[in-house]
């Protein structure tokens, strides 16, 4: 059973999902920029070191509560 978790969801190209299939942990970022890209990890851990790679606090382009919302959607998966 598939399990699909949003992240976040701008509108119907600027997106962010989570499926969790079993061990597997799939995520789809849709940008009207570069298309949609597919990560694939088999741990929470693996998946959370990403993110943080990802979306660094002091780069972010946003405010404290967005970057906050963001890192406990993920944290909530």
């Amino acid at each position: 059973m598939i399990k699909k978790h949003t992240i976040y969801k701008k509108d119907k190209w600027n997106m962010m999902t989570v499926e969790v299939n079993g061990k597997q942990l799939i995520l789809r970022e849709i940008s009207e920029d570069w298309g949609e890209e597919c990560h694939t990890f088999l741990s929470r851990p693996e998946m959370m070191s990403w993110v943080h790679e990802r979306f660094p606090k002091d780069r972010f382009q946003g405010t404290e509560e967005e970057y906050e919302a963001l890192i406990e959607a993920f944290r909530q998966i």
